[in-house]
C-alpha cells in the first residue's frame, strides 16, 4: 500500500465508501434469503441446504487470504470496484437456473454461484474496512466512531436484505427477483466508477504475496475469537432457526409457504437491523477507549456463553414446537444479537486499532479470512447439528463455539 490517504475531504470519501458498501450488502442479504428459501421450498433437507453456502464461506477465507496481497498492488478503489463487478456477474449466473436441472446439478450450479458470491463480497468489505482506518483522523476517537458506523449501517442495510429477499421471492418468484438485484447493483457500479472520491491508494506494482500473517500476535489471538464468534453465529443463523421456523410456520399450502417467507424474512431482517443498531452505538455501550477495550472485549465475549446453551436447554425441556418455545427463541435470539452485536464492534475497532497503517489491508484481510472460516464452520455445523440433533443440538453448538470465542479473547491480555 502506498502510504497513508489524505483525500481532500476525507468524510466525502468514507461516505462514498459507504454507500457502494451498503448497496452491495443489500444484495447480498437478499440473494442468500432467496436461496435459502427457495431451495427449502423445493425439498432440500438442512444438510443439502448448508451445502449451497459451503462454497461461498471457502471462497471468503480464499478471497481473504489474497485479498490484502491484491489491495497493496492494484488499490483498494479497484478491489471496491472488482466486487460488485463479481457480484453483478453471480447474480446473471443465478439467474438462469431451471428446476428441470434436477437436485444434484442444481446443487452443484448454486455452489458455484455462491462461490463467486463469497469472492465478491470479502473484496468489498475488505476494500471498505482497510480504507476507514486509512481515512480516519489519529487520536480523537474517529476510528472506533466511523468504523462501528459503517459497520453497524451495513448490517443493518443488509438485514433490509433479508426481508427484500422474502418479499421479491413471494411477490415476483426467484428469477425476476435476482434480475432486479443485478440491475440495480449494475447502476450503483456506475455511481461508483464516477463518484468515488480520488485519494484512496493506487496499490504499489511490485508488492508481494509473502507475510500475510501478521507479525504482531494481538492479530492473529483477536481472528481466532473472531472465526469462533461467527461460528457461534452461523450455527443457527444460516439453517436451523429458518428451517425450524419454516417448519412451524408453513401449513404446507402456497399461501402458507409464502406467509412463513414473510415472517422469516421479516425475523430475520429485524435481527440483523438490530444488530447493526448497537453495532453503530458500541462506543457509547462499552465506553473505553484504548487499551480498556481490549478488558471490554474479554468480558462482553464471556457474556455471550450462557445464551444459546440456556436456549437450547429450552428447546431441550419442550421437545416438540410450542408457543411458548417460539416466543422464548425470539427473545434470547434478539438478546444474543445484543450482545454479539457489542463483541463484533469492539472486534471491528481492534482489528484496525492494532493493525500498521502500512500493512493494514494484510491485517484486514488475515482478519476477515478468520471471519469467513468461522462462518464456513457455523455453515457446516448448522446443517450437521440440525439433522443430527434437531434445534437443540443446533443451539448447544452454538454455546460450545461461543465458549471458544471467550477463551480466545481472555488471550489478548497476555500480549
Amino acid at each position: 500500500m502506498t502510504g497513508t490517504v489524505s483525500p481532500a475531504n476525507p468524510l466525502r470519501a468514507y461516505a462514498a465508501v459507504t454507500a457502494a458498501y451498503w448497496a452491495f450488502m443489500l444484495s447480498d442479504g437478499a440473494l442468500r434469503m432467496l436461496v435459502l428459501l427457495y431451495f427449502n421450498t423445493l425439498g432440500f433437507t438442512p444438510l443439502q441446504l448448508a451445502w449451497l453456502f459451503l462454497l461461498y464461506e471457502l471462497a471468503g477465507v480464499v478471497t481473504n487470504l489474497y485479498a490484502g496481497w491484491l489491495a497493496a498492488r492494484f488499490g483498494l478503489a479497484a478491489t471496491l470496484r472488482a466486487g460488485l463487478i463479481l457480484q453483478i456477474g453471480a447474480l446473471a449466473a443465478l439467474a438462469q437456473l431451471d428446476p428441470a436441472w434436477g437436485m444434484a446439478a442444481s446443487v452443484v450450479f448454486v455452489m458455484a454461484v455462491q462461490g463467486l458470491s463469497g469472492v465478491a463480497k470479502d473484496l468489498a468489505k475488505m476494500s471498505s474496512k482497510s480504507a476507514v482506518k486509512l481515512l480516519a483522523p489519529d487520536g480523537d476517537g474517529t476510528l472506533f466512531r466511523w468504523v462501528a458506523a459503517l459497520t453497524g449501517s451495513k448490517n443493518a442495510v443488509k438485514g433490509l436484505g433479508f426481508l427484500l429477499g422474502a418479499v421479491l421471492l413471494g411477490v415476483w418468484g426467484f428469477a425476476a427477483a435476482v434480475w432486479t438485484m443485478a440491475a440495480v447493483l449494475g447502476a450503483i457500479l456506475i455511481a461508483v466508477a464516477l463518484f468515488l472520491p480520488a485519494g484512496l491508494p493506487t496499490g504499489d506494482k511490485g508488492a508481494g504475496f509473502a507475510g500475510w500473517i501478521s507479525p504482531d500476535p494481538r492479530v492473529n489471538r483477536l481472528s481466532l475469537a473472531r472465526l469462533f464468534l461467527f461460528a457461534a453465529r452461523d450455527v443457527w443463523f444460516v439453517v436451523g432457526i429458518p428451517v425450524y421456523f419454516q417448519m412451524v410456520l408453513s401449513d404446507g399450502t402456497a399461501e402458507g409457504r409464502r406467509w412463513a417467507f414473510f415472517v422469516i424474512g421479516g425475523f430475520l431482517a429485524l435481527w440483523i437491523i438490530l444488530y447493526g443498531a448497537v453495532q453503530a452505538a458500541a462506543p457509547r455501550i462499552v465506553g473505553a477507549t484504548g487499551p480498556d477495550v481490549v478488558a471490554k472485549a474479554v468480558r462482553w465475549a464471556g457474556y455471550l456463553v450462557p445464551i444459546p446453551l440456556a436456549l437450547a436447554l429450552a428447546a431441550w425441556t419442550a421437545g416438540a414446537p410450542a408457543d411458548w418455545l417460539t416466543v422464548t427463541l425470539i427473545a434470547g435470539l434478539l438478546v444474543f444479537g445484543f450482545v454479539f452485536a457489542v463483541n463484533s464492534a469492539v472486534h471491528s475497532y481492534l482489528i484496525l486499532a492494532f493493525g500498521d497503517a502500512r500493512r493494514i489491508s494484510r491485517d484486514v484481510g488475515f482478519y476477515y479470512m478468520s471471519n469467513a472460516a468461522g462462518r464456513l464452520l457455523g455453515t457446516l455445523l448448522s446443517g450437521v447439528s440440525y439433522q443430527i440433533g434437531g434445534l437443540p443440538l443446533c443451539l448447544a453448538t452454538a454455546g460450545l463455539m461461543a465458549a471458544l470465542s471467550w477463551m480466545a479473547a481472555t488471550r489478548l491480555q497476555r500480549v
